[in-house]
């Protein structure tokens, strides 16, 4: 067995590797004065470089983070491997033999590190498949490939490879190379059945999926033969190097250009990066069977250099419902890029690949220049959920979409999309669409999560990860029960069980007005008990939440009942029992995170301005009721309930007067 490396080859190692070379394969570096590079750190989600590397020094470090390390470190850290991996792999990079103590030699190859291994596995059947393109038996892989226009430098070009139709093909080519049937468990590649192990990819045109330094970490195969009963697309499942969250195909040849053009434009396939590279746009990449998620952002943002110079991210979808909903998946993830985000869709349902096919190179570069802001189309999206000829209709489209358009981090361009949404629901007055969308930028300003992504940017739900700001993102990604938001549904939109199941409820929408004003109620009332003593209580208790989630928590506080409320500690894990199982981690949120004020003074109004809204709005919904009845009644029929209306109104307006001069 090796032993431990010689100090001073570990030294000579660190010294002969260019720090900046290293990094540079996973995060994208600017000059920031002489001999210092800075860019998005890698191992915290920010918006402005933090990381900043040395090389003359051979050192990097995060100011934001405060991560720091040399590049032995840096490789550890990136790779999850061992120190003694990480020297080894650079050794191997320059070229330099290392030396062990007790006269060792190094590891064998059965000894080297698990993730070593498994490259090393996807490295070999990489070769193999393509090797296998050009045999006889690929014929089909290759008519495919010609038929969707990719020649053979093409398929050379993006490494396209064939799993022959065989069992064991791969299986027997592995295992002559060394690997036990342990270690190819781990892969990915092959399925275990009665008889052992077999090639899980068969018959079929294969796809290398690389990570962002060009190591091969998983497979794509698409079907060919009719008699193959697997789904049209197969992917290698999640291993250790595989994680579906986190892997973009192509982005390993797309890094450079991202970096360059400052643009990254995201499409559904393999064959539509294949057609995008081909016709010139060599931003593009695709996810592996799942949405454009957090992690895919991360990766995007640090080869963007997403610091608020520019940079656009184009995502193209087809004009069906299934790509409107998709579009829509990717609004919500919006407020994570700085850089401005666009869509482009295909109005006829081609892809790129189809586009370039039936229209040449020309009509892949039209569909990108096609583009149309993110927010353009979330509005108009939004907007199509109502009947804008109706009275009732425009109303609601307007409340709709006045969040939507709030969360547009440029004023002027605020400004002009408020003109825009004036026009397309053909109100008279633009200036109440501005007063609106004012009043909501000013209440995100107050809350601290303007320009926020939702569910609270990098910061985890509530948490504070950078002795930092204060998080209104809802219900919390990692809680059970928790779907993410969906715009179409509405803001806080309960599914309803079927009998007897627990219920599900989506995580409320940031930007909502009501939502979030809902959200800081009950964070009042679970922190600060003792100001709902007394006719507080009365108001409290009466109170509507609009919010799903929200109302059964409120429905767990007066189950509580005011007399635990004058002990916070038993409070509020009476209201945990109370809830829902999957609502127990909002409330624990709600009881803990920091309420926006710095003295106790401060708390104590800010608690009581909170509350005073709370019940302002609950008087503002009994008056619309009751301004409806008044207005339906007919008082020479009923006089008296005429005027006992107008009465209740009269005392509900003195009511609401009183709680703004309390204020």
């Amino acid at each position: 067995m090796a032993g431990l490396i010689k100090r001073e080859d570990i030294d000579e190692v660190r010294q002969r590797t260019d720090i900046k070379e290293v990094v540079d394969g996973y995060v994208t570096l600017k000059g920031a004065g002489l001999g210092t590079w800075k860019g998005l750190c890698p191992f915290h989600d920010e918006r402005s470089p933090s990381f900043t590397v040395r090389p003359q020094v051979g050192r990097y470090h995060c100011f934001g983070c405060g991560e720091d390390g040399d590049v032995i470190a840096f490789v550890q850290k990136q790779d999850h491997s061992s120190f003694q991996e990480a020297v080894e792999k650079l050794a191997a990079r320059i070229g330099y033999e290392l030396r062990y103590e007790d006269g060792g030699t190094g590891p064998s190859r059965e000894e080297v590190g698990r993730r070593q291994r498994l490259l090393d596995a996807h490295k070999i059947a990489d070769e193999f498949f393509r090797a296998q393109l050009l045999t006889p038996g690929a014929a089909e892989a290759r008519i495919f490939l010609h038929g969707r226009g990719f020649d053979r430098s093409a398929a050379e070009h993006f490494g396209c490879g064939y799993a022959p139709q065989g069992w064991d093909a791969l299986l027997k080519h592995l295992r002559g190379r060394g690997f036990t049937d342990a270690e190819l468990k781990l892969t990915g590649m092959f399925s275990e059945g009665n008889r052992g192990l077999y090639d899980r990819f068969r018959g079929r045109l294969i796809w290398p999926i690389k990570d962002i330094a060009g190591d091969t970490i998983g497979f794509g195969a698409r079907k060919l033969f009719e008699d193959d009963q697997g789904p049209k697309y197969l992917n290698t499942p999640e291993t250790t190097l595989y994680k579906k969250s986190q892997v973009l195909y192509g982005i390993d040849l797309a890094k450079r250009s991202i970096a360059k053009d400052r643009q990254l434009v995201v499409v559904e396939g393999y064959t539509d990066v294949m057609a995008c590279h081909l016709a010139g746009i060599t931003t593009a990449v695709a996810t592996c069977g799942t949405a454009f998620g957090t992690e895919h952002i991360k990766i995007a943002r640090r080869l963007l250099s997403d610091d608020g110079t520019g940079g656009e991210v184009v995502f193209t979808f087809d004009g069906d419902a299934a790509g409107q909903k998709a579009a829509l998946r990717a609004f919500e993830e919006d407020q994570r890029f700085t850089a401005q985000t666009y869509v482009a869709v295909e109005p006829s349902g081609a892809d790129p690949c189809d586009l370039r096919q039936s229209r040449g190179d020309e009509a892949v570069h039209a569909l990108v220049q096609s583009r149309r802001p993110l927010f353009e189309f979330a509005i108009r999206t939004t907007l199509e959920q109502f009947n804008l000829d109706t009275v009732e209709g425009r109303v609601q489209g307007l409340k709709a979409s006045v969040p939507v358009v709030a969360a547009i981090r440029d004023a002027s361009t605020r400004t002009g999309y408020c003109q825009a949404l004036t026009g397309w629901l053909g109100m008279p007055d633009p200036n109440e669409v501005l007063r609106l969308v004012n009043a909501e930028v000013k209440n995100a300003a107050k809350r601290g999560d303007q320009g926020r992504p939702p569910g609270g940017g990098s910061q985890v739900q509530g948490a504070n990860t950078n002795g930092g700001s204060r998080s209104h993102g809802g219900l919390g990604h990692g809680a059970p029960g928790f779907p993410a938001p969906s715009l179409a549904g509405g803001p806080g939109v309960a599914e309803g069980p079927p009998s007897g199941a627990v219920p599900s409820f989506h995580r409320p929408d940031p930007r909502d007005p009501v939502a979030s004003m809902e959200r800081q109620a009950l964070e009042v009332a679970l922190q600060a008990p003792s100001l709902l003593a007394g006719a507080a209580w009365d108001r409290f208790s009466e109170a509507r939440f609009a919010t799903p989630a929200f109302q059964a928590v409120h429905d767990a506080m007066r189950a509580t009942g005011p007399k635990l409320a004058e002990d916070p500690v038993r409070w509020v894990e009476h209201v945990m029992h109370e809830v829902p199982e999957p609502l127990r981690p909002l409330v624990s949120e709600l009881a803990v995170v920091p309420l926006p004020a710095s003295t106790e003074e401060a708390v104590l109004k800010y608690c009581r301005d909170i509350l005073s809204r709370l019940f302002e709005l609950q008087i503002t919904r009994v008056k619309a009721d009751k301004m409806g009845q008044l207005q339906r009644l007919d008082p020479a029929a009923d006089p008296e309930m005429f005027q006992r209306l107008n009465r209740e109104l009269m005392m509900l307006e003195m009511e609401r007067r009183t709680l703004r001069a309390e204020a």
